[in-house]
């Protein structure tokens, strides 16, 4: 390894200093964040919150200070169904009864997987990765439809938020690391009592983990009353459902035909093929999470179709790079940081997945399109983040961008050829537990 020199230091002083630019750079990041003094308004014409095709949704949602993106815009999703079925002016299903299960069921899940790597070193890859991961907020697509499968929907005012649940970092935390002191423990309770004892103290940390979700979530109601006014001013009383009822009445079977489409640009991931991760998901025995590879232009045709018949989608992308959340943008022309100081995200999209430059974060809905000569240029975006920022919550993003930083949509599989549908029923390739295609959105 070569070291930095005093020369080398010389070097890059002299030089920076010859270049007059680098004064103006300094003086305007002296007292502005770099974002602000990087802002580009070149193309903001192009990128106006006007729409070819737009679909009237509901106001949007506010996960606050938790990482429950993809249940919000799932759940987003389904309640479009419910109030055009019911003729509502505003409904939301309840984030917090799915989040409260998914965390029972993701600790359950991840101390199996333990399990499964009992006699494995502290440091192997594989359990270094489950105990860095362990659970948290974030989830798939796939994960969301086994919790809804298993355990049904009711509405928000049923189960309403908890401070726990809108704020989940020290919830999080302290399951995390009473999932890490059963891992430190487990070869010892093997040694003192074989696997029966292993599997006694992991039902016993799940009993924990259930008591302290309820006292920060609530207790769960068995049966509850779904009570509401449509946008006619009828009223109307159902007793005494069950989430699963609820779910049964209201949703049926609408969730099992839409796929997980994904475009993941790297060699290892050819076209027209279906990928699963280890160990990715959160209810064992559930829906396993399955993505099929299809590519950016045809991503963005499947999602066009899903708008055209009327449905919002629910799509996975990386926001984390050229927005501006102020304003509700996402374009990766908007930031030229290139120009201020010769540095900037951008790669290669398969490059930047396989070097972990990128990858899926956080899940939103479609909800329209603008074209331009028959192409899109800008989408519309409901959030989750409040009514603040953007167009009371509202986003839109480039359609550069959208080749860039979506790796992810769900549509309904009616709109697939044959070639995909095929695919579909396939066996999936399994990819590695660290893989970027098995990242969360949160």
């Amino acid at each position: 390894m070569q070291e930095i020199t005093t020369k080398q230091l010389k070097e890059f002083k002299k030089d920076y200093l010859k270049d007059e630019k680098n004064k103006i750079i300094r003086h305007a990041l002296s007292k502005c964040d770099i974002n602000d003094v990087a802002y580009s308004l070149d193309d903001r014409a192009s990128m106006d919150f006007k729409f070819d095709l737009e679909i009237k949704t509901l106001p949007v949602t506010n996960q606050k200070a938790s990482g429950r993106c993809w249940l919000f815009a799932a759940t987003n999703l389904l309640r479009e169904k419910m109030a055009k079925d019911l003729n509502l002016e505003n409904f939301e299903l309840s984030q917090s009864f799915l989040a409260f299960y998914d965390k029972l069921e993701k600790t359950n899940y991840v101390l199996e997987a333990i399990i499964e790597n009992i006699d494995a070193d502290y440091d192997d890859r594989t359990l270094t990765f489950l105990l860095e991961s362990a659970t948290g907020d974030g989830g798939q697509w796939d994960m969301f439809v086994s919790l809804v499968n298993k355990y049904g929907l009711m509405p928000k005012k049923a189960f309403d938020e908890t401070f726990t649940s809108s704020s989940t970092r020290i919830i999080n935390s302290l399951i995390n690391n009473e999932i890490r002191k059963f891992a430190a423990k487990m070869k010892y309770f093997k040694e003192k009592g074989g696997m029966t004892l292993v599997e006694s103290e992991k039902d016993d940390l799940l009993k924990r983990v259930y008591n302290a979700l309820s006292n920060a979530y609530g207790i769960i109601p068995d049966k509850f009353n779904f009570e509401y006014v449509n946008k006619d001013g009828q009223y109307f009383l159902e007793k005494d459902l069950t989430p699963i009822m609820f779910k049964e009445k209201y949703i049926g079977n609408y969730l099992d035909d839409f796929v997980s489409l994904i475009d993941a640009p790297t060699k290892d991931k050819p076209l027209n093929k279906t990928y699963t991760v280890k160990y990715l998901g959160n209810v064992v025995n559930g829906k396993r999470v399955t993505h099929l590879n299809v590519g950016i232009k045809r991503l963005k045709e499947l999602v066009i179709k899903q708008l055209r018949d009327g449905e919002i989608v629910w799509f996975g992308s990386d926001v984390s790079n050229y927005g501006d959340r102020k304003n509700g943008i996402w374009d990766d022309r908007y930031f030229d940081y290139q120009s201020l100081l010769d540095l900037d995200h951008k790669l290669d999209k398969g490059l930047a997945l396989d070097y972990r430059l990128s990858q899926m974060s956080h899940a939103m809905c479609i909800t329209g399109v603008g074209f331009l000569d028959r192409e899109p240029i800008k989408w519309k975006i409901e959030n989750s983040w409040g009514d603040e920022n953007g167009q009371k919550g509202y986003y839109i993003m480039s359609s550069s961008w959208f080749d860039r930083y979506t790796y992810q949509a769900v549509v309904h599989k009616k709109y697939l050829n044959e070639v995909e549908l095929k695919a579909l029923e396939e066996e999936p390739i399994i990819l590695k537990p660290w893989d970027p295609m098995g990242s969360l959105a949160h």
